[in-house]
């Protein structure tokens, strides 16, 4: 029993001795640690882009912006804070579309764009959609938003209160709570 009562007594003395090493080695320098705890941000900058993008070997795309900054943080996205301006190509390589926003965000993962400030979307006819707020999804070549938008076309004068769901090409246009005129022939379809 006393050669147990030893034991602990070493083993107490053990651990009260490394205990101490420990709390005399442990230094709390605040600069030190708000160094390596700080959550750092990092970017690339370029200038006057002037990018095409390719999709299966055919051209989709064609953005021209004064400014853009790749940033790596949680989620990698590509900003355009000082306007943006993207022509759209069908597949014959030719203009369909052009989009115009002075404030643009890609999110690489997501394969998605969200404009904002004066966004205007205009095709080769002539139609224009106009938003202050749009996302463009890249995939299924979609326009969508839940904010006030504004379509013009042909015969057609729309307001949706409550946002919209358009193709690229602004071939099919469904609104969330249109008001507005619309064109109609004799029959009552729209023209």
């Amino acid at each position: 029993m006393i050669n147990a009562f030893r034991h602990i007594k070493k083993f107490y003395a053990a651990a009260v001795i490394t205990g101490c090493c420990f709390l005399y080695a442990c230094e709390n320098d605040a600069q030190k640690v708000k160094d390596w705890t700080e959550k750092i941000i990092m970017q690339e900058e370029a200038v006057d882009i002037d990018s095409y993008f390719s999709q299966n070997g055919v051209m989709k795309a064609r953005l021209k912006a004064p400014l853009m900054l790749r940033v790596y943080a949680d989620t990698i996205y590509v900003e355009f804070p000082k306007t943006l301006h993207v022509d759209f190509f069908d597949d014959s390589a030719r203009v369909e579309s052009r989009l115009d926003s002075r404030y643009g965000k890609y999110f690489e993962s997501l394969n998605k764009v969200y404009l904002r400030d004066s966004v205007t979307v205009i095709t080769v006819k002539g139609d224009t959609l106009k938003s202050p707020d749009l996302w463009w999804d890249q995939n299924s070549k979609m326009f969508y938003t839940d904010k006030y938008a504004i379509y013009h076309g042909v015969g057609k004068n729309i307001h949706g209160g409550k946002g919209l769901t358009a193709t690229q090409d602004l071939s099919s246009v469904i609104f969330n709570q249109p008001t507005g005129t619309v064109q109609v022939s004799e029959s009552g379809f729209p023209k």
